[in-house]
């Protein structure tokens, strides 16, 4: 995946945690709702005065938004979360805490 897909994901996911929508975030950094789907995808990227403004906006810090490095593909996700849950298939209580997680984010 490529930097402007992670970038744009990372503002997509940021925005959204916020409560705000593509267009009332494009109004606030005086872009077009359409600038802003471009960038969330990966087809556009910004410029340096639009990626101060969204920092701005989301509240948060370049260090911050440019962390992307835990976003993966969701079949490496499902891979990486299969190793490590064998690497404790002999723990019971580690397995049942997993479990009730799972069982609980699967309810929301």
């Amino acid at each position: 995946m490529g930097i402007k897909k992670e970038l744009g994901l990372k503002i997509k996911r940021m925005r959204t945690e916020l409560g705000l929508t593509q267009e009332e975030l494009a109004e606030k950094i005086d872009i077009s709702q359409r600038t802003l789907a471009g960038i969330e995808i990966g087809e556009n990227f910004l410029t340096a005065e639009t990626l101060d403004k969204i920092i701005k906006a989301l509240k948060t810090t370049p260090e911050e938004l440019f962390r992307v490095s835990h976003l993966k593909e969701a079949n490496k996700l499902f891979e990486n979360i299969v190793k490590e849950i064998d690497s404790i298939k002999d723990d019971r209580k580690k397995l049942e805490n997993i479990y009730k997680f799972i069982k609980f984010v699967i309810k929301e």
